[in-house]
């Protein structure tokens, strides 16, 4: 066997030995993100959850308030909806369906944000130990989707940082690995300004 030959069969096994490495830590990558996506639709379903009893329980004394507990509703089926969206795509998460949980997020947020106001004008509701109780939850439950959403972002960016780099994004490309969208926050000022409610 030649000096050539056998430099050949080296280089090749270097370079499949190098590859199996690169694909062994984009998939890797690719399950940290995943997980991490997983943490927030957990954190996502408990607030869903949360937000009918918060509902129900402020029904009872909120009768001339119809309209912001039903924009609350309709808000949660939206968000919700997205959500089981984003949970049916598998692997990196397709950024039209974050962008789709995204904005349904923001509307539930808004909806929320109305109805806190609501509750703070009625003194015998916000007093209630059910709504005192559900209001902590879903604060908490809102903290942690905050830290669910940034951990997700942090392995987006790790993971995109890696099939983008070269020489990985060679074998990246080869084996069908795609640049992951990100969650991002509202773009446009009022989506992000506070909800204005006139009690009448």
């Amino acid at each position: 066997m030649s000096n050539g030959l056998i430099a050949l069969i080296f280089l090749t096994a270097l370079a499949a030995g190098w590859s199996v490495s690169v694909f062994n830590r984009l998939v890797r990558s690719r399950n940290r993100m995943s997980n991490a996506y997983a943490q927030i639709d957990v954190q996502l379903k408990r607030r869903h959850d949360l937000i009918p009893n918060l509902v129900s329980t402020a029904r009872g004394y909120l009768r001339h308030e119809r309209r912001t507990l039903e924009g609350v509703t309709e808000a949660r089926l939206r968000a919700s909806e997205a959500r089981e969206a984003m949970a049916g795509s598998a692997g990196a998460r397709p950024v039209e369906l974050l962008q789709s949980l995204d904005r349904a997020e923001a509307g539930l947020n808004a909806a929320l944000a109305k109805l806190r106001l609501v509750v703070e004008a009625y003194p015998e509701l916000k007093a209630d130990r059910t709504i005192m109780q559900l209001s902590e939850e879903l604060t908490s439950t809102e903290n942690r989707i905050g830290f669910s959403r940034q951990a997700f972002n942090d392995a987006v960016t790790s993971h995109n940082d890696a099939i983008g780099q070269f020489p990985d994004s060679l074998v990246a490309t080869a084996c069908g690995f795609t640049v992951a969208g990100q969650l991002r926050c509202t773009t446009r000022a009022g989506e992000r300004a506070p909800a204005m409610v006139h009690l009448s």
